[in-house]
């Protein structure tokens, strides 16, 4: 008898309840008994005396029949004087909580209930819990996480602006006035790369005497724009086709501006002409009409000049002068306007031919390079033993010396800068769109900034909502614990004290 008092009596706890309704520990009917002992409470709680403990009984979430228990104890202090010799409670409170107790008491009600409360916390409400805390910190994560792209993609973006702005040539302080300020510079730097045209005359010699020697007869010059604008200068494209420096340069102007459109509150009254009515051959013309009506100023009568003929302005001693215009222009000789008032190398076609001459002439001196620092054969000194001296005189160090000087000079004139101000130079509405494009860059970078502060904000509220759950959590365990502490001593001591374990209950 010993050793079967100390057998555990194992319960799953999800099987709980069907467990008490088998064994008759409780009723079928507990759910609608609950429901009438609920309204009882609700009725009950509307009258309670001032006391602490009651107050912190009442806030709790959920009222049961331990906690009906301690209200009673608690209302046989206050409600002591109304005891009578027989024992009773006159008061109505202490007769309502009474008969709350009697009816959770009544085919075991309360440990129905209870089974059940634990039974819905452990199933339901201690998970429902755990999944909204781990909905918060995964929240947290992945706000943080976005956050941080935010910041990365913001500042990948003004890297890229301040790096376009270097391209450029600007500090992107402000984007249109740094741009048009470079271009007014551009006619200097134009100047200055004419003028280091004139160190590679050296260079185009030795190119001339290696075609002429390859040739066997005289050529016709070699890169003839690079040896001009190393010789005259940056020009105008007037003075390199002619010949001639002009008397007056007319530069192309920028672009006018849009005629303004007419609002559309004013009348449009057209253009009318007025034709005089037509008279038929031989028909009379009332002269009365013709007093009374509109003096138009035409006169039927023809003039003396007419009947001379045609003045054609020559008349007296004046004489005409003619001005010769040349051969496919509209302005006088002399005058460069339009494409030929234009500098060598601000006009697109004779740029391009310039660039195309400086690396042809790159190429040269770059072959006659890896050709002099390859080593001599038979044939090639036999080759050049009739070269003229110019070519048999150089050295690969002065060649390569020749070399880096060309491509320098390609080079300043290729720089992305330097093709961004040739565009803008071209389009200054380039201007306008190269200032929209940066400033997107820096709007969308902005506009990063303020959702990865949203980001943050948002991961502040799911930690509020966390601080939040966690007590709720810790309540609801602490409850949960006490329920399946109160229903296995309750089972216990209907087994004569055997121990009861509620098998499943993962806290």
């Amino acid at each position: 008898m010993e050793d079967y008092q100390n057998v555990p009596i194992d319960i799953q706890t999800g099987k709980l309840l069907d467990w008490l309704v088998d064994r008759r520990h409780c009723s079928l009917r507990w759910q609608s008994q609950v429901l009438a002992i609920r309204q009882k409470i609700d009725a009950a709680i509307q009258d309670m005396p001032e006391n602490e403990e009651i107050k912190q009984l009442l806030d709790g979430a959920y009222l049961h029949y331990f906690h009906c228990l301690r209200i009673v104890e608690i209302l046989k202090g206050t409600e002591a004087s109304t005891k009578n010799l027989f024992g009773r409670y006159s008061s109505q409170r202490m007769k309502d909580w009474q008969e709350i107790v009697a009816l959770y008491e009544k085919d075991n009600t309360y440990l129905a209930e209870l089974a059940s409360l634990l039974v819905r916390s452990i199933s339901y409400e201690v998970p429902s819990l755990r999944r909204q805390l781990g909905r918060c910190q995964q929240a947290q994560q992945d706000f943080a996480r976005r956050d941080e792209d935010c910041q990365l993609g913001a500042a990948e973006l003004r890297e890229r602006f301040f790096a376009s702005c270097k391209q450029y040539g600007i500090t992107g302080d402000n984007v249109r006035q740094e741009l048009l300020a470079l271009v007014k510079d551009l006619p200097s730097l134009l100047s200055e790369i004419g003028a280091g045209a004139s160190a590679l005359s050296e260079a185009i010699e030795l190119y001339q005497a290696c075609v002429e020697f390859v040739c066997q007869s005289p050529a016709e010059p070699v890169v003839p724009l690079l040896r001009y604008v190393g010789s005259r200068g940056n020009t105008t494209v007037y003075e390199w086709r002619t010949g001639q420096q002009p008397r007056c340069v007319r530069r192309p102007e920028a672009p006018a501006e849009e005629p303004e459109q007419p609002r559309e509150d004013t009348i449009n009254w057209g253009d009318f002409t007025l034709e005089p009515t037509k008279v038929e051959d031989g028909a009379a013309v009332d002269e009365g009409a013709q007093g009374e009506g509109i003096d138009w100023g035409i006169t039927l009568e023809p003039s003396p000049q007419q009947d001379e003929g045609i003045d054609w302005g020559g008349g007296g001693s004046e004489e005409v002068q003619i001005t010769v215009l040349e051969a496919g222009t509209e302005e006088p000789e002399g005058v460069a306007c339009g494409p030929d008032a234009l500098t060598l190398l601000e006009n697109t076609e004779t740029r391009s031919q310039f660039i195309d001459e400086l690396m042809e002439l790159e190429l040269f001196l770059a072959q006659r390079l890896v050709e002099m620092e390859e080593e001599a054969d038979v044939v090639s000194i036999s080759q050049f033993q009739m070269a003229p001296a110019v070519l048999q005189g150089q050295t690969s160090a002065h060649v390569g010396s020749l070399l880096a000087t060309t491509q320098a000079l390609l080079g300043q004139l290729c720089a992305r800068s330097m093709q961004h101000l040739f565009i803008i130079l071209a389009s200054p509405r380039y201007v306008d769109r190269v200032s929209e494009v940066l400033r997107q860059k820096l709007k969308q970078a902005e506009l990063l900034l303020a959702k990865g502060e949203g980001m943050r904000r948002k991961q502040q509220e799911a930690l509020a909502e966390q601080a939040a759950l966690e007590p709720q959590l810790d309540r609801l365990l602490e409850r949960t614990k006490e329920l399946q502490k109160l229903i296995e001593a309750d089972i216990s001591k209907r087994y004569s004290g055997r121990p009861v374990n509620l098998m499943g209950v993962t806290l």
